[in-house]
């Protein structure tokens, strides 16, 4: 197997995420730990050469002043000048030349996203109600700042600390060969040095969080800012939009400053304590040279260490401190995306059987978790074939239901049953792909007008895509189509949410994409509002056909949509409060009807509009 696939890049993940970090780290990682452990070896490694080139320099200097200038090339220096250019010319270059590959072929280009699918995939399975919370800038960034962090620490780790701590251990073994005095004398700045870390990094630690944080709100912000666009121009609230993002600018602004006087203040105390180092051991061999203690080559190696290992300090301390910085970051991410805030499927699930497309709903209760709001005591049964109309007004729960059929939402109280098979037994994806739905708020991806449809049924031929554009009304102004690349037809993209397109169009491509899953199950959810008349009045020709033989559930406001259902359930505070066809609930003369007579231009008005 190829090196560069010894980490598997794109391997799930076990289980959930935990919440502390130790055990994040591992969720994260899991799969790739021999491949990592031979990068910190071989890193390992490449740092005990430095100790080696200590040695080597000081005993070529003591060969040198013992043999004198006309002796060195002669006799036993022979086997120390082959060895010295074997160390320097193969062996080092080998050493640092595997440990380089390691990290940039193993290591960094397959950790990242590794990570990063994991962290998407779990977070592709929390409720709606997590995205709803929250800026969808704001949740992306977390996830690419932790997957960045998470990849920053291994790589870091692997070519900075175990090479130190490497070089270290060989130091530290060379200084007690020169002295044991001299050994000690650094095993005392050593103290110090892990003093001074141990103030600062945890310090680090807390306020990169904090900086994190107020990143991700300046992204989530502007996202936000960006994404509705067109509202703040409409209602020319460009200025308010400037101060709110000036607000979170200011709050990163004064978390970095925070975090950049500690960075300034712990530099300042790493090069004086890396100063300190080379004075502590030259001098403490040389006092010993001249009591005849040491050679010169010995003043030569300690020299060389206290060097190397000053120069170390600095590189070492600020990658600890970028470590410490990484790992406030990954648990800034851990905090936002690892809740469990999810629809898990049951351990047993099976996929979704329909054979008919019979729904029940039985005693169903859902207030998202609070006192009022929602639906209770839901009782409905759509009959295989059947197309029920749902009317009410805004936030009497109509919403709701879909939600709770798309299982959506777990439902607080009774359950629903599709072919009498629980919903919750199913798995999720099954249970939505044998739902076809069409909603008011149409989702389109930045993508083209062909694979917007093809979301419907991805395996689908091109023929079968026209198809279902032509029965959706859709096939001629996506011929008319041209994007900003030069693009055209069902080539052209769309625009982020499809802000290329009138709202007729987006429903129009949404119709083509529901029309070619061929669900047995249709939900509408004011599937006609964005369009015109005319237009709607050739789409409900489509509609009807795509109708037939399917249980259709649709919402709709304007009830002329809605006259020909077979039945019309009527709901009023998150209950069902009448149920029947159009003409019978005209005859009872209650809120349908009151509704049909208070309609304007075919619409239900609300009650604050009456």
């Amino acid at each position: 197997m190829r090196i560069d696939r010894w980490i598997e890049a794109f391997r799930p993940a076990d289980g959930p995420p935990p919440q502390t970090l130790a055990a994040f780290m591992r969720w994260c990682l899991s799969g790739s730990w021999p491949a990592l452990w031979l990068a910190a070896f071989l890193s390992a490694l490449a740092g005990a050469m430095e100790a080696g080139t200590a040695l080597i320099l000081g005993l070529v200097i003591d060969a040198t002043a013992s043999a004198g200038p006309e002796r060195f090339f002669e006799g036993e220096n022979i086997g120390l000048v082959v060895a010295a250019v074997a160390f320097f010319v193969v062996a080092r270059p080998v050493f640092f030349g595997l440990s380089a590959s390691a990290n940039s072929i193993i290591v960094g280009p397959n950790v990242n996203p590794l990570v990063l699918s994991r962290l998407h995939r779990w977070t592709l399975g929390q409720t709606v109600g997590f995205f709803d919370d929250d800026f969808a800038g704001r949740i992306a960034q977390k996830q690419m700042q932790a997957a960045r962090a998470v990849t920053d620490v291994v790589v870091e780790v692997i070519n900075v600390v175990a090479f130190a701590l490497a070089s270290l251990i060989g130091s530290v073994i060379l200084l007690f060969a020169i002295d044991w005095r001299v050994a000690m004398g650094f095993a005392v700045w050593l103290a110090g040095y892990f003093a001074l870390i141990n103030w600062f990094l945890p310090r680090v630690r807390a306020r990169s969080a904090a900086r994190a944080g107020a990143r991700a709100m300046v992204s989530g912000q502007v996202v936000d800012t960006i994404t509705n666009i067109k509202t703040v121009k409409l209602f020319a609230h460009a200025d308010h939009e400037d101060r709110a993002a000036l607000d979170s600018m200011q709050t990163f602004r004064e978390r970095a400053l925070s975090f950049g006087y500690l960075a300034a203040g712990f530099r300042f105390a790493l090069m004086t304590l890396a100063g300190i180092l080379p004075v502590l051991l030259l001098g403490g061999t040389i006092l010993l040279w001249q009591t005849g203690q040491a050679s010169q080559g010995d003043i030569v190696a300690a020299g060389a260490v206290a060097i190397r290992i000053s120069q170390m300090t600095g590189w070492v301390s600020f990658t600890l401190m970028a470590i410490y910085s990484n790992i406030g970051e990954i648990e800034d991410g851990i905090r936002t995306l690892t809740p469990r805030n999810r629809v898990e499927d049951h351990p047993q699930a099976q996929d979704l059987i329909v054979p008919e497309g019979q729904i029940d709903l039985q005693d169903l209760g859902f207030a998202y978790g609070r006192d009022k709001g929602g639906v209770q005591g839901i009782n409905l049964t759509i009959h295989p074939g059947e197309k029920v109309g749902i009317v009410g007004a805004s936030g009497v729960g109509k919403s709701t239901l879909v939600a709770l059929l798309l299982r959506l939402y777990d439902a607080e109280k009774g359950q629903i049953t599709i072919d009498g098979a629980d919903i919750t037994e199913v798995t999720q994806e099954s249970l939505r792909r044998s739902i076809g739905m069409v909603t008011q708020e149409t989702a389109m991806f930045n993508r083209s007008a062909r694979d917007n449809i093809l979301y419907g049924r991805p395996e689908a031929s091109e023929a079968e895509v026209i198809a279902a554009a032509e029965r959706a009304e859709a096939h001629g102004f996506i011929q008319d189509l041209v994007d900003h690349k030069g693009r055209v037809g069902y080539d052209a993209h769309l625009g982020e949410r499809g802000v290329k397109l009138s709202g007729g169009q987006r429903q129009r491509i949404a119709l083509a994409r529901a029309i070619l899953k061929d669900a047995p199950i249709l939900v509408l959810d004011e599937a006609t509002s964005a369009l015109d008349s005319e237009v709607e009045a050739a789409i409900q020709t489509a509609l009807e056909r795509v109708m037939e033989g399917k249980t259709v559930l649709a919402i709709a406001h304007r009830l002329s949509t809605l006259t020909e259902m077979d039945r019309i359930v009527v709901m009023d505070d998150g209950q069902i409060v009448e149920d029947g066809n159009h003409e019978t609930l005209l005859a009872q003369g209650g809120l349908y009807a009151q509704y049909w007579d208070r309609q304007s231009g075919g619409f239900i008005r609300t009650q604050a509009a009456e």
